[in-house]
């Protein structure tokens, strides 16, 4: 049987260390995306996602060799006149930093920065969840990520 914990805490271990931490691009699995790893003993992670400023993507775990844990993920910039893919990057980064530092990527963040106010939802937990993240510039929504995932059950 998974440990759910020992799953949050490697996802959370994961994504600290990709994207938000700068982590190597790989080889892309797949034609046009762009793939980012971390492993940790019997633990696998791969972030592959397609696009830049609007783009769509897959965070799977695998332990033992088996998948056990996915997400998939929409985002893009709700208002170019406010808000550029940079931009939203840096305030994404940061938030989601302060949201791992805390051992967790679920539950809801508020952050402020410099390019704007970050604020996500979600409902449920690391078995299954979803949510969404925007980030609001003079009282606009300005860029919105849907996302949604868990466990895979065989």
């Amino acid at each position: 049987m998974l440990d759910i914990a020992m799953l949050n805490e490697f996802v959370v271990e994961a994504k600290a260390a990709t994207y938000v931490g700068g982590g190597v691009p790989r080889a892309p699995c797949r034609p046009g995306a762009h793939d980012i790893g971390y492993e940790r003993d019997d633990w696998h992670y791969l972030d592959s996602y397609f696009g830049g400023t609007d783009f769509a993507g897959q965070e799977v775990v695998w332990f033992a060799g088996e998948p056990v844990w996915v997400m998939n993920y929409f985002g893009w910039i709700v208002a170019p006149e406010l808000i550029d893919g940079t931009a939203a990057g840096a305030v994404i980064k940061a938030a989601l930093s302060a949201m791992y530092r805390q051992g967790r990527f679920l539950g809801g963040m508020e952050f402020d920065h410099a390019f704007g106010r970050y604020i996500d939802h979600s409902e449920g937990d690391c078995e299954r969840f979803g949510g969404s993240e925007c980030i609001m510039v003079d009282n606009r929504k300005a860029y919105r990520l849907d996302y949604r995932g868990g466990l895979v059950i065989p």
